[in-house]
Order: structure tokens, then C-alpha cells, then sequence
């Protein structure tokens, strides 16, 4: 048997590393892993952009530092592993192809307080592909990465990586370093704060006894704040379990995950204003929030076992494992998302979140129906003021009311006389007396016909899904003078209209079999459309 030694072609390799897919936020988490890998207690990061749109990125830390021989295994793509399997750090890739994702240079300065002495190290892309080989700069450090590294280090052991030649971090703009490239950059340094923020609460907050390793991160001179997802001293813990976990169809266990299911509060529930902004209640912060040795690395999402709606935004699931589960929750390169196998997918699924989700359900709907009742209030002014306006030029029965707190009524219509039962009642405000949206209807009813101030006019059911998921949303866009409103309320009120123009004794319960079976249609009909925006009652 014969072996050949096949080197891939350095210049192709080191550009098509580029393409692995990392996300701005998740390569700078990268490298601030390899930081606190070296017990880093202080991490500095610096963002800027010049008048000629060139972007420096540093990220400078006081941990133990490298010797050279450290430094060059550390540069090395596929480098060896940490000793500690419990290091943020773990396939030995992050920090390089984390940093060419965006750069085309990427400089690490270093030095330990075994000798003291400084060294850097130094891939440009631009070379590689010029010589076509790995070939690794080792270069003196600059005055400025002396002083970053003296500054936070206080002449100790550290470490600065930093990033120049950046050319996929911003698009192309006509003046590269204009107000609308700055502007760019900034909200990425916003959307980076935010990460950090949630990435590294267990590492920045010193109250949370989770994680003994405790950080300080600066952004640009400001000090990144812990963010707690769960608002765990305000919200409820409605479901908690420890799973053992080991191979399929096996009693191996191999290790172990928690998973805990919390309810916020609705956002009118917070003591104060800031709690609740600090809660940051969105479709887009519920689902999983997923740990690896307590740094989170996926979510928030629901791993696809659902979509985010609105009912429930205030249900966030916090599941911790630590670094012996990787192989079993295939963690991947960028250490950003995990792949349940079918039996956790399932448990989790079909028997953890099911009461959880019904719980979150339930108080969302609570505080939306307020708001929804709020919505509706005043709602249906045009159509009521259109119907009107034409009322009188429209055949009606007549109707004497007979007995107001039964609801009972003597209707004279062209097929004769009878009586029947409907609602007698009085508006909320005073033109809603042909359309007057109520809470609820016995059975469930979307609409009934009903006296309102002496008027023939219809009660609306706005607990009814179609209420919530057809009027509401075209009440928000266009308050109260929406077009599409004004048509289904004219419609309805038709319906109305013409049953009591037709009943007869024999039909009287055909017509409230009908209103039944098409509220109950439109109800089923309903399932499929999404939930409706959360009404802003600021507005």
C-alpha cells in the first residue's frame, strides 16, 4: 500500500473558510470565547471606522496570554484542543475562520508572564493567496497594540486580536466613510451590545451563582450589562425537569440537561416602566434559550417544532447542558445551534411544553381581550353613522317591545305577526344602535339581531375569532373608518334586518340554527390565519 501527503491548495482553502457562515455578533462572541478560555477577567472591544471607510475591530484581554510556541498552535487552523472540555473554546477554527469571515488580516498580540516577553502573529489573506502557501506573518507589534495590551493587562499577560482589511462587515457605499456607512456600523454596535448582553449574562451578572467565572466587557468604552431573558424575579416557573441523556435504545447515561419553561408578566403587569422594557416582550425573544457551559449559543426560537405568534410571547424556555452532551447535540463549528435527536425532539415537544404553552396561552389572551375590548370601543363610529344615514329608506319589520328584561318582542312582518326573544338593550356610546359590539353572545353566535335604543341593529360577538383575526386587524391599520370594516358591518346588519323582515313561527329556530352553524364555520375557518397584532393602546 502507498500514501501520498495531499495539502489543499492554501489559497483556495483559506478563501473558502470564509464562507461557513458566521453572523457578525457570533464571531466577535468567538473570539470573546477564546478570552475567557484564558481566564480572562477584562475584555476591551473596539469598533471604528475611518474617513476612508476602513473598519478596525480589536478585542483585547488580560488573560494568561501565549508563549510562541502556544501562539503558533493557536493560529494553526485545526489547532489542538484545550485541556479543560469544558472550554467556550472547542473545534480549534473559531477564532480564524470566525475573523476572515469579515477580514482579510488577522493579527493576534500576545505575551505571558513566564518571560515577558511580546509576540504576534499575523494571517493575511492577500499574502497566502499571493504565495500560495500557509504561510503565517510573524511581525513586531505596533506602538497601539502595545498600549491596549499594557492598558488592560496593567503590563501583565494578555492578549489582542484584532481585525483589519475588512471588507464583508459593510455593504458598498458611494462615500465609504460617510454618515450612512457610520450610521451602519453603529446600529451593528448596537445589535452587538444587545448579543453580548444575552450571550454572557451568566459570565457579567455577579449575583448569578451559576457561573464562578466572572467577566467585564467593554463596548467602546461602555460597560455591557447582563440581560436576563427569564425576568426570573418577576416571572413564574411553571415547569422544570432534569433529563438524563445517553444513546438510543440504551440505559447508558451520559450526561445530563435542565430545561425550565417561565411565564412573563404581561407588560401592564411590571412594577415599573423599566422592568418592562427591560423584559423586551416580542414575538421575537420566545422559544428556546439554549446554554453551553451557561454561555448561550442557540435561540431565542422554538427549534422548529413551532412559529412564534403573538399568544406566545411570554413563554421562554431556558435549557442548560453542559460540554459532555456536544457530541450528542451535534454542536456545530460555530457553536450556534444544536440538533435534537427524535426522542428529545418529541419529549419535549408532545409532553414539556404542552402545558407551559397552554398557561403562556391563557395569560396573553387574558391581557388581550382587554385590550381588545379597548380596541373595539368606538370602532364601528362610520358604520354605524352610514347605516344611518340610509335606515330609514330600507324595509324593516316593525317591532313593539313587549318586555325589556325578558327580551320579549311582538314582530310584524310581511308573512304576519309572532313573538320572539331577542336582546333589548342600550349602547355604550350613543351611536351605536344599529352595530354594537359586545363581549360575548350566548352559544357562541358572531352576530345576533337585537333593539338597541329602539333601533333594529345587531349585537357583535368580539370574543369571536373572526371578531379578532378579520375585524381587528383592519381596525388597527385604519381606526374606526376602515373600509372593510364598514362592508362586513353593513352585511351583518343586513343579515339582521332581513331575518326579522322574514321569521315566521315555523322558521324561528331555522334562523338561529343558521347564525349558529355560520359562526361556528367561521370560527373553524379561522385556525389557519395568523393571531392578529397586539393592539397598542398608547396610540
Amino acid at each position: 500500500m502507498r500514501t501520498e501527503v495531499v495539502r489543499p491548495d492554501a489559497k483556495r482553502m483559506i478563501e473558502g473558510l470564509r464562507d461557513t457562515g458566521y453572523e457578525f455578533n457570533i464571531a466577535v462572541a468567538d473570539l470573546i470565547d477564546n478570552s475567557i478560555a484564558a481566564d480572562a477577567s477584562i475584555i476591551d472591544i473596539d469598533i471604528e471606522i475611518d474617513y476612508a471607510g476602513n473598519i478596525t475591530l480589536s478585542v483585547a484581554d488580560n488573560g494568561n496570554g501565549m508563549d510562541y510556541k502556544t501562539l503558533l498552535n493557536g493560529m494553526k487552523y485545526g489547532s489542538p484542543p484545550r485541556p479543560d472540555p469544558r472550554s467556550l473554546g472547542k473545534f480549534g477554527l473559531g477564532m480564524k475562520t470566525a475573523s476572515t469571515a469579515f477580514c482579510r488580516r488577522l493579527s493576534v498580540t500576545t505575551r505571558n508572564t513566564d518571560n515577558g516577553d511580546v509576540y504576534k502573529a499575523v494571517w493575511d489573506l492577500d499574502h497566502v493567496a499571493e504565495v500560495g502557501e500557509w504561510e503565517l506573518l510573524i511581525e513586531d507589534p505596533q506602538r497601539w497594540e502595545l498600549e491596549i495590551l499594557d492598558e488592560i493587562s496593567n503590563g501583565g499577560s494578555g492578549t489582542v486580536v484584532s481585525w483589519s482589511k475588512v471588507d464583508r462587515l459593510l455593504k458598498e457605499y458611494s462615500d465609504p466613510g460617510g454618515v450612512y456607512a457610520q450610521r451602519a456600523l453603529d446600529r451593528q454596535i448596537e445589535e452587538l451590545q444587545e448579543h453580548l448582553e444575552m450571550v454572557y449574562q451568566r459570565f457579567l451578572d455577579p449575583a448569578d451563582e451559576r457561573e464562578p467565572h466572572k467577566i467585564k466587557i467593554k463596548l467602546n468604552g461602555g460597560q455591557i450589562r447582563s440581560w436576563d431573558p427569564f425576568c426570573i424575579s418577576e416571572s413564574d416557573l411553571v415547569a422544570s425537569d432534569d433529563v438524563r441523556v445517553g444513546p438510543q435504545d440504551s440505559d447508558e447515561v451520559i450526561g445530563t440537561f435542565q430545561v425550565k419553561a417561565y411565564i412573563l408578566p404581561r407588560r401592564e403587569e411590571f412594577p415599573n416602566q423599566d422592568n418592562m422594557e427591560s423584559a423586551k416582550i416580542s414575538n421575537e425573544n420566545q422559544g428556546f434559550y439554549i446554554y453551553r457551559e451557561n454561555r448561550l449559543i442557540h435561540g431565542p426560537d422554538w427549534l422548529g417544532m413551532y412559529s412564534k405568534e403573538p399568544h406566545g410571547s411570554l413563554l421562554r424556555v431556558e435549557f442548560s447542558f453542559s460540554a459532555v452532551l456536544d457530541e450528542t447535540l451535534h454542536i456545530d463549528i460555530k457553536k450556534s445551534k444544536i440538533i435534537l435527536n427524535e426522542t428529545l425532539y418529541r419529549w419535549l415537544k408532545d409532553e414539556f411544553l404542552g402545558p407551559p404553552r397552554r398557561a403562556a396561552d391563557i395569560r396573553y389572551r387574558k391581557g388581550q381581550k382587554k385590550k381588545e375590548k379597548e380596541s373595539a370601543r368606538g370602532a364601528h363610529h362610520s358604520s354605524n353613522i352610514g347605516i344611518g344615514s340610509q335606515a330609514d329608506g330600507i324595509p324593516q319589520a316593525g317591532v313593539d317591545v313587549i318586555n325589556e328584561d325578558t327580551g320579549e318582542v311582538k314582530v310584524t312582518n310581511p308573512r304576519g305577526t309572532l313573538t320572539i326573544r331577542i336582546p333589548i338593550t342600550h349602547p355604550v356610546l350613543p351611536d351605536e344602535v344599529y352595530i354594537h359590539p359586545v363581549d360575548s353572545i350566548v352559544d357562541g353566535l358572531l352576530w345576533t339581531p337585537a333593539i338597541i335604543d329602539g333601533h333594529q341593529g345587531i349585537e357583535l360577538n368580539t370574543s369571536h375569532e373572526f371578531y379578532r383575526k378579520i375585524y381587528l386587524p383592519n381596525i388597527l391599520e385604519d381606526r374606526g373608518s376602515n373600509i372593510n370594516v364598514q362592508g362586513i358591518d353593513s352585511l351583518l346588519w343586513a343579515l339582521g334586518v332581513a331575518e326579522l323582515n322574514a321569521v315566521v313561527e315555523a322558521t324561528q329556530d331555522h334562523f338561529l340554527d343558521l347564525r349558529y352553524e355560520v359562526s361556528r364555520t367561521l370560527r373553524k375557518l379561522m385556525d389557519h390565519l395568523p393571531e392578529p397584532p397586539e393592539p397598542d393602546l398608547d396610540e
